[in-house]
């Protein structure tokens, strides 16, 4: 018995101490009552419970240690079911989803909120700003590094000088990923 506590001890001080992290994520209400006290952007990941990329994103993007340090660091990251049933409060509205279906498999009724941020297609990552403005969507599942340019693009405000198809290409040709490329 005492070689198996000692192993145990051992084994705990020796083996390094792996904590996995996880992206911090939180309603939009929350987010913009967090808002309130301590401004900061906002990351919105809007997804559907059917949508195989959005498990993807989930799976192997938001998995990634730098892509989590970095959201947990520099938004409020909320977490959107497109077509669910949360009530949102949004700049004096509120936002439902009136006709979604409790008895329907896969697709149901897009939210009110998610029709308001003009999402066309699942996953849609979606930036505001420190007031909660909408800066819009970027649709589609993005790897850790195609997201680092988005994510780093609107923190550093880099967004407000690209005006064309051809300024985001310069700057997405000049951007040095930083992010790992695996866990």
């Amino acid at each position: 018995m005492k070689k198996l506590v000692l192993s145990l001890i051992i084994l705990f001080f020796v083996t390094p101490n792996v904590v996995s992290q996880e992206i911090k994520w939180m309603s939009m209400n929350e987010a913009l009552k967090a808002q309130k006290v301590k401004p900061k952007k906002i990351f919105l990941d809007a997804y559907t419970t059917w949508c195989g990329p959005c498990k993807l994103l989930d799976k192997n993007t938001f998995s990634n240690e730098d892509v989590i340090k970095y959201i947990n660091k520099n938004y409020y990251p909320v977490k959107f079911n497109a077509e669910g049933t949360e009530e949102i409060s949004y700049r004096g509205m509120t936002f439902k989803n009136p006709n979604y279906d409790p008895n329907r498999r896969g697709r149901n009724s897009q939210h009110d909120f998610a029709r308001a941020m003009k999402i066309t297609g699942y996953p849609s990552l979606v930036f505001f700003d420190e007031k909660g403005n909408l800066i819009g969507p970027i649709p589609g599942y993005r790897t850790p590094h195609q997201l680092e340019l988005f994510l780093k693009m609107f923190v550093g405000e880099d967004y407000k000088d690209i005006n064309s198809p051809e300024a985001f290409k310069a700057y997405s040709e000049t951007f040095k990923n930083e992010f790992a490329v695996s866990n």
